[in-house]
């Protein structure tokens, strides 16, 4: 099965509030953005956002420039039929983040909340870290949360890779600055547990994250 078709398949046969990754409230997704976004016109994207809630409490704040990009087209339309009438304050984009086209320096805060663990292949990550360097502005910030090390290993039927702080950031390399490293014991809405990691970076020289 393509990934494509693997992730509408999850999102056709169960309720956004079933899957494991499910958050009421993203609080630490929300404190981290509004560190560094403190304007309400800043440019956000949330890849692999799907079904998720973040787009609803970013709209509820203020922020109106606002961009859920995810590979299935099912989680989408999931937080379009949600959200109703206010869908249209936002940007939906169906797309691979590894190939969708940004426009450079277009982002002033790039939040992926498991997206980069999936990102089993060496390749696959050192063409993410591309994207970000190419999409986010100098000066601007990406959150990128993962399972920590004593998270699951697996998620929705696919493997995943566990990260340390350190571990993540050298993903990223020193073109991107460590700025803060949040834990989270996400509490599945079947009552299990999930250790994320978060990290925070702002990017100070995309040429050189380009390269790195």
């Amino acid at each position: 099965m393509e990934l494509r078709e693997h992730w509408d398949h999850v999102y056709a046969t169960r309720s956004p509030i079933e899957v494991s990754w499910y958050q009421r409230e993203p609080r630490v997704s929300l404190d981290l953005i509004a560190r560094v976004a403190p304007r309400r016109d800043a440019a956000i994207v949330d890849v692999g956002g799907g079904a998720s809630t973040l787009v609803d409490a970013l709209l509820e704040r203020g922020y109106h420039d606002v961009t859920v990009l995810d590979i299935a087209a099912a989680a989408l339309e999931a937080a379009g039929a949600r959200l109703g009438a206010r869908a249209g304050l936002a940007r939906w984009v169906v797309a691979d983040v590894l190939r969708h086209r940004f426009a450079p320096g277009s982002i002033d805060v790039w939040h992926d909340r498991a997206v980069f663990h999936f990102l089993t292949e060496a390749a696959d990550r050192r063409a993410y870290v591309a994207q970000v360097a190419r999409a986010v502005r100098p000066g601007g910030h990406v959150i990128v949360a993962t399972f920590a090390e004593d998270g699951p290993d697996r998620c929705s039927g696919l493997t995943v890779c566990r990260y340390s702080p350190e571990a993540l950031h050298a993903e990223f390399g020193a073109a991107f600055a460590l700025e803060a490293k949040v834990f989270e014991d996400h509490v599945t809405p079947s009552g299990g547990h999930q250790r994320f990691q978060y990290c925070l970076c702002a990017v100070h020289d995309p040429v050189r994250a380009a390269a790195a």
